[in-house]
């Protein structure tokens, strides 16, 4: 590297900008590349403009080596910043200069690389921050969604930027309206009421925001607020009633209230739109679905040719779902159930091999879970394979995410262990199950004694004698403690 190459690289590293920010993606830059697009598409982004969101798309491209489209796509992100913000842009071009500076190093264009850095090193100098350390609020905001977009492991990062983008602008509305969405999805590891307040705090400088009013009403239901949760579901969809992800919230919403009918009819509006999501179909399955159970578990059921509708529809909805471009693995696993329940195991058996073939592509740890609670459900009440039965859901149980697929997962492989115990009390493969699910269940205390009795049948078993030494350690450290 030469003496000019290598103080340009020096500039280049004190940049702020994606190529710097050392994000790192939990899902393929593909995946990232549909997703911002469909973002930009219905403009889902607290920015005027998009002009955030083609930088950051510019640097998906970047990492699938589509470098001429980056290029386009940076260029396109100053123009829309200059007209979304007007004698206000130049803070907000720091990132997309930064981009700009460190594609053109890459292409071996250092005499523009360097012109670009000098843009970002003349607007630091006239705006400068107070600290050597920190950064413009407007910096810090793109880098904070620029975490959230990646990845959900970076949720913490994008947190601790738009904190400090308030700091300095306590009322500003794109910050407070990006750090309600950020903590919102990552609320897990922050406070209900943190979330609630900050939600209704950027409510109140963003009134009319429906994706802010659908996450506050979706957040109240789950907290039995059912009356302003409705009121707020209701006004997003009068604010943006064509807007596919604030139909797709709000579907979701009456479906978890246990009102399919509404949902239906929320969920076929989003599928008019044409084909932007590809999650409408696989709603309206589930939606179905639950119509199905519904009538299934009523005392007097009576409505047998209804059910055989919805059951078509349902299956009808999901082989729609399964030729889209990026199908729901989910609506494999889904469409081989109710293939079973209908009696037709050739398409079941299909679309379970399909299943299995698509689930390496799954890279949402809950999906993933769903979809083996489902295979397991497939073998276990219609091939009665018992063994992939056990497969699956120790797969599921396995992961650890304790939502309703989970428990299903523990409950089944209890069964399961049960009835094999009901008719040979030595099964040690039934009762390592058991000391299995006592282990994901966090007993350890009840899985050890599993595994011992487990051991007493099947004494030379190394994965039953592993787990033993194990859950031992870890007893011997709680009562150490």
């Amino acid at each position: 590297m030469s003496e000019d190459s290598s103080a340009l690289l020096s500039r280049l590293q004190q940049l702020q900008c994606h190529f710097t920010w050392d994000l790192k993606p939990d899902v393929s830059p593909k995946r990232l590349i549909t997703r911002t697009e469909i973002d930009i598409e219905f403009h889902q982004s607290p920015y005027k403009g998009a002009g955030c969101f083609y930088s950051l798309l510019a640097y998906f491209r970047y990492l699938q080596d589509q470098r001429e489209e980056a290029l386009k796509l940076l260029n396109q992100s100053e123009e829309t910043i200059r007209k979304s913000y007007g004698d206000e842009s130049e803070r907000r071009l720091i990132v997309t200069y930064g981009d700009m500076a460190w594609l053109k190093y890459h292409d071996g264009d250092f005499a523009q690389s360097q012109s670009y850095c000098q843009r970002v090193e003349d607007i630091l100098v006239k705006y400068p921050t107070g600290s050597s350390g920190s950064l413009l609020p407007e910096v810090y905001g793109e880098q904070g969604w620029a975490y959230f977009k990646v990845s959900r492991s970076s949720i913490s990062k994008a947190i601790d930027c738009f904190r400090k983008a308030l700091e300095v602008q306590t009322h500003d509305v794109e910050w407070n309206t990006c750090y309600a969405v950020v903590l919102y999805c990552g609320e897990q590891k922050h406070k209900k009421s943190q979330v609630i307040k900050q939600l209704r705090f950027a409510l109140e400088i963003n009134p009319n925001n429906a994706a802010l009013q659908c996450k506050l009403g979706t957040k109240l239901a789950a907290y039995k607020k059912y009356e302003e949760a409705e009121s707020l579901v209701m006004k997003a969809l009068e604010n943006d009633p064509d807007n596919p992800h604030i139909l797709r919230h709000s579907g979701k919403y009456f479906r978890n209230q246990n009102r399919p009918d509404e949902a239906i009819v929320v969920f076929e509006r989003g599928l008019k739109r044409g084909d932007q999501l590809s999650s409408f179909n696989y709603q309206l399955a589930l939606c179905y679905k639950q119509k199905i159970i519904a009538e299934e578990c009523r005392r007097r059921f009576s409505n047998r040719e209804e059910v055989r509708k919805w059951r078509r529809i349902c299956i009808s909805h999901l082989e729609e779902s399964v030729k889209r471009k990026r199908p729901f693995v989910e609506a494999w696993a889904e469409l081989a159930l109710l293939c079973a329940e209908t009696g037709d195991m050739s398409r079941a058996e299909e679309a379970y091999q399909q299943c299995l073939e698509k689930l390496p592509e799954v890279e949402e740890e809950k999906d993933c879970q769903t979809i083996h609670q489902r295979c397991g459900d497939f073998h276990h009440y219609h091939t009665k394979n018992e063994a992939q039965a056990i497969a699956h859901y120790t797969k599921g149980l396995l992961i650890p995410l304790k939502k309703y697929e989970w428990k299903q997962c523990a409950k089944k492989l209890k069964q399961i262990a049960d009835r094999r115990l009901a008719k040979n009390r030595g099964d040690g493969e039934a009762l390592a199950l058991l000391g299995q699910v006592a282990r994901a269940e966090g007993d350890s205390k009840k899985a050890a004694f599993f595994y011992e009795k487990a051991l007493n049948y099947d004494k030379d078993n190394e994965e039953y004698l592993s787990a033993l030494c194990e859950l031992r350690l870890e007893l011997q450290g709680t009562s150490s403690d």
